[in-house]
């Protein structure tokens, strides 16, 4: 894979998580908690899936971070220590209606902090 199709990969995941902590700057009347966490997940799917790509792992169709993560945990045992949090729930769960949650605040928070994490991590490890 290319270096500038791995970049477009992380350019997507940067603009996501630009977009989560945009909002989440937004008054707290204002402020949609699952687009924040929705974001938050795309995001680090995007950091884990441009990563995987750059090293040839086929991840089928999947908003699963755990199952990225555990995709190259045997390669690279320190990715089994890659804590995504609930972010996975994220993905789809809050878009419909079907299955009506709203995170809390803190949650919103929380899937920042995460995304924040797996970014670094997936950053340091391309630049290894």
């Amino acid at each position: 894979m290319s270096d500038e199709y791995l970049q477009k990969w992380l350019l997507r995941a940067d603009n996501d998580l630009k977009v989560a902590e945009r909002e989440m700057a937004a008054p707290q009347d204002a402020l949609v908690t699952e687009a924040v966490c929705f974001h938050c997940q795309q995001a680090a799917e995007k950091y884990l899936k441009g990563y995987l790509v750059r090293r040839g792992v086929d991840f089928g169709k999947t908003h699963n971070l755990e199952y990225l993560v555990e995709l190259w945990s045997n390669e690279d045992e320190e990715f089994s220590t890659l804590e995504v949090g609930n972010l996975t729930f994220y993905a789809v769960e809050v878009r419909y209606p079907d299955e009506f949650y709203t995170p809390s605040v803190e949650e919103a928070r929380e899937s920042i902090e995460i995304a924040k994490r797996v970014q670094a991590f997936v950053v340091r490890k391309i630049k290894e």
